[in-house]
């Protein structure tokens, strides 16, 4: 009964995380379709961004429940990011009482830049998860493009959808496209025109901020229901 009362109105969590603890926090899914994101935010941001929650708001508008969290460093209020192996243990003690708690038939792991590429990680290493959503993966530092962060993209078997601005100084296209000549799995990419890193678009592209989150929210809406599909016909 308490499960499904907090699948009904959400909540705030404590996880704990080895000895240390970190906040989180649950937002249902209108209609409550099934599929869950847990949502890592970016280096320089935290999960009460404005970016994080007007995300996680249009997925829930569209029947996507989230998870957002703060990784450890960011709980004590630290511009500094903890190590990878750090991101990753914080990212899957979430997980695992995303799990103990809600108990989702699709989940659905990813985040923004840093975030991101700490789920692609777990995804590389046979994360169990039904797939990977990434929002401006952070490829290479800006003006960097000899620094790849791409050794361990051909590793993932899950299914991925990832979105990076045209403009977006960490993820310069060409070199994007050509990383994904070698990974095998399904990763379908979408470029949002005249985006920068924070998906902010310019006045002369014709769109409105706004406009390119719900368009982009509606592709994950439906990416997310071939995952949900993808789950039911393995029962």
């Amino acid at each position: 009964m308490a499960t499904r009362e907090r699948q009904r109105t959400g909540g705030e969590w404590r996880v704990r995380v080895g000895t240390e603890e970190t906040s989180a926090l649950y937002d249902p899914g209108v209609g409550g379709g099934g599929g869950l994101f847990v949502f890592a935010h970016g280096a320089g941001g935290n999960m009460n961004d404005r970016a994080v929650v007007a995300t996680s708001r249009a997925l829930n508008e569209r029947g996507i429940a989230t998870v957002r969290f703060n990784f450890l460093y960011k709980e004590k209020k630290s511009g500094r990011p903890d190590p990878m192996p750090k991101l990753k243990d914080t990212f899957s003690a979430v997980v695992e009482r995303t799990r103990a708690e809600i108990a989702p038939r699709t989940l659905i792991i990813g985040g923004r830049s840093m975030g991101g590429r700490a789920a692609s990680m777990l995804a590389a290493e046979g994360f169990d998860a039904a797939g990977l959503l990434l929002l401006a993966y952070p490829l290479h530092p800006p003006g960097k493009p000899d620094q790849l962060r791409d050794a361990h993209l051909p590793s993932i078997h899950m299914p991925v959808i990832c979105f990076n601005g045209t403009r977006d100084p960490f993820c310069t296209p060409l070199l994007m496209e050509e990383v994904l000549t070698r990974v095998t799995t399904n990763w379908e990419m979408h470029w949002v025109e005249a985006a920068d890193h924070s998906f902010h678009v310019l006045k002369s592209s014709g769109k409105t901020d706004a406009e390119v989150l719900n368009q982009m929210s509606d592709t994950i809406r439906n990416w997310v229901e071939r995952r949900e599909k993808e789950n039911r016909n393995d029962r």
